[in-house]
């Protein structure tokens, strides 16, 4: 039987596996391969894990994982309330065993004592976990003054169609990676650590195109067929962490606890593809704003070209409609409100009508929602031409904490201020 002790890299034999080349966040990410031989302990022959398998993010760090980290193909959503009873020393004790769970895994290694060994074959396949903070958990752990201001409930809209059971959440958790055993694995884990202190309250399952699965690396698709994630910011921008990450130094605006945090606003939005797909692809062209072939704006060029909104075409009329999508969405035309997209799409069977539940898992982030996320939203709720096609079924806000330092768990600088 296995040594537990050893990480399931070791277990593999790693010898000769590249790393894995990420691009940037919102869907681009490229892939190297190895395919090197190596001896098993039956004296057989085993290739080498590629990069897919060996591709490890690191647990400790100014901001958690799961944020810049490039999207990874498979993701799972999963909110918990805490239990009757548990308290802020129950929660902490719970933080503390899913950030040792949470490292120990992203490391590619068995949790410790009793393992189930469903990712055992595997390495740590780009793995994330990362750990937020419902509106709701303040009260239930007498933290109440540390609440942060941005995390009072969303405004309503008018879109809004949402199922309260499938909403909100004291504790919300985000796996992703590129190996549905390994993410599958983290998720069972850490529910079954939740033990007593905190039940399931709603968890969703995502996927996103697999790297490799391209030719070079591209913004992925959503199930519209869509380019998502076109003009996501950049690390690489000079605003990123403004626009993303809550202040390292307090300035009056979020607690102290928030430093090096975020705020990530989740929904659950079905797409209505039977009647997405009824329509032709130039009618679909315009309700986006983008061509479907390539992503690159109605009024020409590719993906990442300038949009010319004030572009006419045959009878003056523009050639990217007022109520476009990729319009009414874009920064300039909002005040410069920009958030980190990073979504999962999910299939969730079909309805009694026959009718797919289908759609995409939204995850943005921002260093405040209410300079981030509603105003888009609003805007979008005003007159934005893929209303028509998407209907809003669930909805959270988290606040994020910064990373956890060596020897910390996430959570701690709230938790034991």
């Amino acid at each position: 039987m296995a040594d537990h002790t050893i990480s399931r890299r070791r277990l593999l034999g790693t010898a000769g596996a590249t790393g894995l080349a990420l691009g940037a966040a919102g869907g681009a990410a490229g892939y190297a391969a190895a395919s090197s031989d190596s001896s098993d302990s039956t004296g057989g022959s085993r290739a080498a894990l590629t990069s897919l398998g060996t591709d490890e993010v690191m647990f400790h760090g100014k901001h958690q994982p799961g944020i810049t980290t490039p999207v990874q193909s498979r993701g799972h959503l999963i909110a918990f309330d805490l239990a009757p009873g548990a308290g802020r020393t129950e929660a902490a004790a719970l933080l503390r065993r899913w950030s040792t769970t949470a490292k120990r895994l992203m490391a590619g290694e068995p949790v410790a004592g009793a393992d189930t060994d469903i990712a055992l074959d595997a390495g740590p396949s780009a793995l994330t976990v990362t750990f937020g903070f419902g509106h709701g958990f303040f009260r239930r752990t007498g933290l109440e003054k540390q609440r942060p201001a941005a995390l009072d409930p969303l405004p309503d809209f008018s879109s809004d169609r949402l199922d309260k059971s499938r909403s909100g959440g004291d504790l919300w958790v985000q796996i992703g990676a590129n190996d549905p055993l390994v993410a599958f694995h983290a998720l069972r884990a850490l529910q079954r650590e939740a033990g007593a202190a905190a039940k399931v309250r709603w968890q969703m399952n995502g996927f996103n195109r697999s790297p490799g699965a391209t030719a070079r690396p591209m913004t992925a698709r959503n199930l519209m067929g869509q380019i998502d994630g076109t003009n996501n910011p950049k690390p690489s921008d000079d605003d990123f962490n403004k626009r993303i990450f809550v202040p390292e130094k307090a300035d009056g605006t979020d607690p102290a606890w928030m430093a090096g945090g975020s705020y990530a606003v989740v929904r659950r939005i079905r797409m209505l593809l039977d009647d997405w797909e009824k329509l032709a692809t130039k009618a679909q062209e315009d309700v986006i704003g983008r061509r479907k072939a390539d992503g690159a704006p109605l009024t020409g060029g590719t993906e990442t070209t300038e949009m010319k909104l004030e572009k006419t075409g045959a009878g003056g009329r523009l050639v990217v409609p007022l109520n476009a999508h990729a319009r009414i969405t874009r920064p300039d035309q909002n005040g410069g409100a920009a958030m980190l997209r990073r979504p999962f799409s999910y299939h969730a069977g079909f309805d009694a009508k026959g009718e797919p539940d289908a759609g995409l898992l939204f995850i943005c982030w921002q260093a405040d929602p209410l300079k981030g996320f509603v105003p888009v939203q609003r805007k979008l709720d005003r007159g934005d031409a893929l209303s028509e096609f998407i209907r809003h079924e669930a909805s959270g806000l988290f606040a994020v904490p910064g990373g956890a330092g060596s020897g910390e768990y996430v959570g701690q600088r709230l938790l034991e201020g």
